[in-house]
C-alpha cells in the first residue's frame, strides 16, 4: 500500500478493479485543514484520464509493473504476436488492445510491453520510427507554398500529413506519440 503523500509520477495504482497511471502529482498543504494530494489518472486499459484528489494520510494499494523489450514478429489480422528477446518466449496481444499503435508496428521492430504479472497491460512505442511512404499524390512543379501539406498513406496503413515534396517509395522519420512527419530519412 502507497501512502498518498507519496504518489509520484508514473506509479500505478488499483483502484476499484482498475489500474491507473499517475500522470501528476501535486501535495498540497493548505493553511487550514489537512495535507491532500491533487492527481491525473490515467486509466492503463480505456486510456481514460482523471483528476482525483487524496487525503495525504489515504493509502492505496500500489501495483509493480514489469517493462519487457519486446520485437514484433507479425500478425493473423486479429491477433499481433511479439517475442521476448532474451527468453524467447512468445506474446500473443488482440487488435482491440492495441488501439492505434498497429500505426506504427513493423515487423522485426522493438517495442516496450507492461505487464502486471503475466498479463500485458500497455505497449509503449519508441519515439520515432522510421516507414516508407507506399501512397501519395504526385507533387506538382511549383507547388512550393509555404506550410502546405498533402496526406501520404505508409507502409503500416498509417496516413500522416507530409510536405508536397515528399513522394511514393521514401523514407520518413514520424513521431509516434503526434503521429506526426519529423523529416525525409537518407538512404
Amino acid at each position: 500500500m502507497a501512502q498518498a503523500s507519496s504518489f509520484r509520477s508514473g506509479m500505478v495504482l488499483e483502484i476499484d478493479g482498475d489500474l491507473w497511471s499517475i500522470s501528476e502529482a501535486q501535495l498540497i498543504q493548505p493553511g487550514k485543514g489537512g495535507a491532500f494530494v491533487r492527481t491525473k489518472l490515467k486509466n492503463m486499459k480505456t486510456e481514460r484520464v482523471v483528476e482525483k484528489t487524496f487525503r495525504s494520510e489515504e493509502k492505496v494499494k500500489d501495483v509493480r509493473i514489469e517493462k519487457k523489450s519486446m520485437q514484433f514478429l507479425y500478425s493473423d489480422g486479429e491477433n499481433y504476436y511479439f517475442m521476448d528477446q532474451t527468453s524467447y518466449e512468445q506474446v500473443t496481444i488482440d487488435k482491440d488492445f492495441l488501439g492505434d499503435v498497429i500505426n506504427f508496428l513493423l515487423e522485426g521492430n522493438n517495442v516496450d510491453i507492461l505487464f502486471h504479472e503475466v498479463t500485458p497491460v500497455g505497449i509503449e512505442l519508441p519515439y520515432f520510427v522510421n516507414l516508407k511512404v507506399v501512397e501519395t499524390e504526385p507533387g506538382m512543379k511549383g507547388d512550393t507554398v509555404s506550410g502546405a501539406t498533402k496526406i501520404a498513406k505508409l507502409e503500416t496503413g498509417a496516413a500522416v500529413q507530409v510536405p508536397l515534396f515528399i513522394e511514393e517509395g521514401e523514407v520518413l522519420k514520424i513521431d509516434t506519440r503526434i503521429n506526426e512527419y519529423v523529416e525525409r530519412v537518407k538512404a
